[in-house]
C-alpha cells in the first residue's frame, strides 16, 4: 500500500475508535415504541419485574421487594464472575400499577456501583386499539457511541421478542446479529471494505480475504481461552474495518484469566506462523510460486497484526497482558517502553522507514489515550496472580513475540 493509502487507513481507523469509545457525548435517552397485540395488564405482570410472568424471557430468575419504598432484590440469569446468577438491588421510582414505572439501579454483584450513577430506565403502557403500546427508556451518561448503539439495538430486539412472546407464547433466544451466518456476513463485508486499499484487482482481493482471515484467526484464540477458563460459552462479533471482538460468557475472575486470554490470541496464531512458513517454503520448491507467495503473505499479515497486537496500547492484548503482571507503575512503564522499543526496532529490521516507524509510534500513543477510560470498573478486585504465573505468563509473551518477530522477518524478505 502507498503511503497516502496507508495513512488514510490509519486515520479511518483512529476516527472511528474514538468515536465509538472515547468521544464525551453526555446525558442521552433511548426511547423506543411498538404496539403489542395484548392486554395491557398482562404485558405489565409481564414488564414488571415482580408481575407474574416477570420471567417471560428467562432474564429475570427472582425478584423480591426489600421495603416498602421500592427497593427491591432481583436474581439474573446473566452469569457472574463466580458463575452463579448476578444479583441486583434496584429501586423503583413513580409507579403506577398497569400503567408505568422507572428504575435505577443502586448495585450489583457484577460492576462498580459508579457504572450505574446516571443510568435510569421507564417503562410505560398505554392501550392502543386491540392491543398496548409499549414505550422504552434508558437514560445514561456515555463515553463514545458503541454502547449507545448497543443498548439502542439491545431495547429493539427486546420489544421484537415480546411481541413474539405475545403472538406465540414463546421466547426465542439469540439473534440474526450473532448468527454464525451473519457473521460470515459481516466478515465478507470487511474483506470488501478493505479491498481498495490493495488494489481493486484479483490480488487485492486475495490480500484482503487473507487479512480478514487472520484477524478470525486471532479472535478464535481468544474464545478458546475463554473456554480454557471455564466459560459455558464464547462468541466472536466482527466489526467491519475495524476487525473482531471475542467475548466471553461472564465477567474476568483473576489477573491470571485477563493476561492468558488477552495473550492467546496471538499465542494461538503463533503455533501457525511456522507451519505456514514451513508450507511456503515448500511449495515455492516444488515450483507453485503463486501458492508460496500467497502462503508467504498469509505468513506475514498473521505475524505482523498479532505483533502489533502485542504492543503496550491500553485496550491492546500487549497492554492487558502487562497490567496483569507487572507488580507497580515503575515496572509496568518500563516493560511498555522496552517492548515498543522491540516492536520498532523489529519494524525497522524489516526495512520500514524511520517515519513510518515514528508515525506508528504516535499512533500507538494515541490509541492508548484514546482508550484508556474506555473500561468498566467490576464490582470486586480481580483475584491477584501468583508470582509464578507472572513469570509463567512474561516468558510466553516473549515466546510469541519472538515466534511472529521472526514471521515478519522472514515475510519482509521474501515479498519486499
Amino acid at each position: 500500500m502507498s503511503p497516502i493509502v496507508t495513512a488514510i487507513l490509519v486515520a479511518s481507523n483512529l476516527g472511528l475508535i474514538f468515536l465509538l469509545m472515547s468521544v464525551p457525548i453526555g446525558l442521552r435517552t433511548i426511547r423506543l415504541s411498538r404496539v403489542v397485540a395484548m392486554d395491557r395488564q398482562r404485558l405489565w405482570q409481564a414488564l414488571w419485574p415482580l408481575g407474574s410472568d416477570a420471567g417471560w424471557s428467562g432474564e429475570i430468575l427472582s425478584a423480591e421487594p426489600l421495603d416498602g419504598e421500592g427497593m427491591t432484590r432481583i436474581m439474573l440469569s446473566w452469569e457472574g464472575r463466580d458463575g452463579k446468577p448476578i444479583e441486583r438491588k434496584s429501586r423503583f421510582e413513580d409507579v403506577v400499577e398497569g400503567s408505568r414505572f422507572s428504575m435505577r439501579v443502586i448495585e450489583d454483584t457484577a460492576l462498580d456501583t459508579s457504572f450505574w450513577k446516571d443510568f435510569r430506565e421507564t417503562t410505560e403502557l398505554v392501550s392502543e386499539g386491540g392491543g398496548t403500546r409499549v414505550t422504552l427508556g434508558q437514560t445514561d451518561r456515555y463515553r463514545g457511541f458503541a454502547f449507545l448503539v448497543f443498548r439502542y439495538f439491545a431495547m429493539r430486539r427486546e420489544l421484537s421478542k415480546l411481541q413474539r412472546w405475545a403472538r406465540t407464547g414463546q421466547y426465542r433466544k439469540g439473534g440474526w446479529f450473532e448468527h454464525p451466518l451473519s457473521q460470515v456476513g459481516f466478515a465478507a463485508l470487511s474483506a470488501l471494505i478493505l479491498w481498495p486499499f490493495f488494489g481493486l484487482h484479483l490480488g487485492g482481493l486475495a490480500l484482503a480475504a487473507i487479512l480478514t482471515s487472520v484477524v478470525a484467526l486471532h479472535e478464535l484464540g481468544h474464545m478458546a481461552a475463554f473456554r480454557l477458563m471455564g466459560h459455558s460459552k464464547a462468541r466472536m462479533i466482527f466489526i467491519p474495518l475495524l476487525g473482531g471482538i471475542a467475548i466471553g460468557g461472564r465477567p474476568y475472575d483473576s489477573r491470571f484469566e485477563v493476561a492468558f486470554v488477552a495473550l492467546m490470541g496471538a499465542g494461538f496464531s503463533a503455533f501457525l506462523v511456522p507451519v505456514v512458513i514451513a508450507a511456503s517454503t515448500f511449495a515455492g520448491a516444488e515450483g507453485y510460486r503463486l501458492a508460496a507467495m500467497l502462503l508467504a503473505a498469509l505468513a506475514g499479515f498473521a505475524a505482523l497484526f498479532n505483533i502489533a497486537n502485542l504492543v503496550p496500547v491500553w485496550k491492546f492484548d500487549g497492554g492487558q497482558v502487562l497490567r496483569q503482571i507487572c507488580p507497580g507503575p515503575i515496572v509496568l512503564a518500563l516493560a511498555s517502553f522496552s517492548l515498543l522499543s522491540a516492536f520498532l526496532a523489529l519494524g525497522r529490521q524489516a526495512g520500514f522507514s524511520p517515519g513510518f516507524l515514528l508515525a506508528a509510534g504516535a499512533v500507538f500513543s494515541i490509541l492508548s489515550l484514546l482508550t484508556m477510560r474506555s473500561g468498566v470498573k467490576p464490582r470486586h478486585e480481580l483475584k491477584p496472580i501468583r508470582t509464578v504465573d507472572r513469570f509463567v505468563i512474561a516468558g510466553a509473551l516473549l515466546a510469541v513475540f519472538a515466534i511472529h518477530g521472526y514471521g515478519v522477518l522472514w515475510a519482509s524478505a521474501q515479498l519486499i
